[in-house]
């Protein structure tokens, strides 16, 4: 990150410290040559309606979700512009529950328009995105962007070795999707003003997690840096 405070320094004590020098954690990756952007469930139950504390959003990440979905759409745009492609991912259940799996056990099936039922409002991705024809829009039903989903053939075909990754939530599935982008071996770029949760520690210390070994946590503006010296 450039010129920035990290949201985990507040965490972060000088015990920890000495154990990241002495194991040399958090070197960069870096860019590679071929990027694409994947923005994580960028949905209304995950931000509820702007500027609005709405209780009829039982999961909203509210104020937050929103400054990240700003942050998401500028992305998409200087993606666009470098002609890099653009994936959006939404979490979608079947309304009566037939795919909510082990999950269930852990979360009650919200029968609510404002969740993630599919064919529901809830579900949808927040028309800021400005998503058009040539983005790529699929349905996952795990915290993974990569299980069950054609996305790993979707970079494949497309020679992709860099995947930035914004969107929500930061210690869900966004983490989830940043550790399986790792294993693929993809350089794994997290955009830090574009990922959001609900619970800020939760969202500080997985970003700590994620840039100590599996993935660069990176400013917004190095990110459309970077993707404008595409474009040029």
């Amino acid at each position: 990150m450039t010129g920035t405070t990290a949201e985990w320094e507040r965490y972060i004590g000088a015990e920890d410290r000495a154990v990241i020098a002495r194991a040399q954690f958090g070197r960069r990756m870096g860019f590679g040559s071929r990027p694409a952007l994947l923005a994580i469930d960028c949905q209304r139950y995950m931000v509820g309606l702007r500027g609005v504390e709405d209780p009829l959003y039982p999961s909203s990440c509210g104020a937050a979700g929103w400054a990240a979905l700003d942050q998401a759409a500028r992305l998409a745009r200087a993606a666009r512009a470098a002609a890099a492609a653009v994936f959006f991912s939404r979490f979608a259940l079947d309304p009566g529950g037939a795919d909510i799996g082990v999950y269930g056990r852990k979360r009650t099936l919200l029968k609510s328009p404002n969740w993630c039922l599919e064919g529901t409002p809830g579900a949808e991705l927040v028309p800021e995105l400005g998503v058009v024809p040539e983005d790529i829009v699929f349905v996952k039903k795990k915290p993974s962007a990569f299980f069950g989903t054609p996305l790993l053939a979707y970079l494949v075909d497309r020679q992709i070795d860099t995947l930035i990754i914004c969107g929500g939530a930061t210690s869900n599935c966004v983490r989830a999707t940043v550790f399986d982008a790792s294993s693929y071996n993809f350089r794994t770029i997290v955009a830090r003003e574009a990922v959001f949760d609900r619970i800020p520690v939760s969202h500080a210390i997985s970003l700590f997690d994620m840039d100590r070994q599996f993935a660069d946590v990176v400013d917004c503006a190095d990110i459309v840096g970077y993707l404008e010296s595409l474009s040029r």
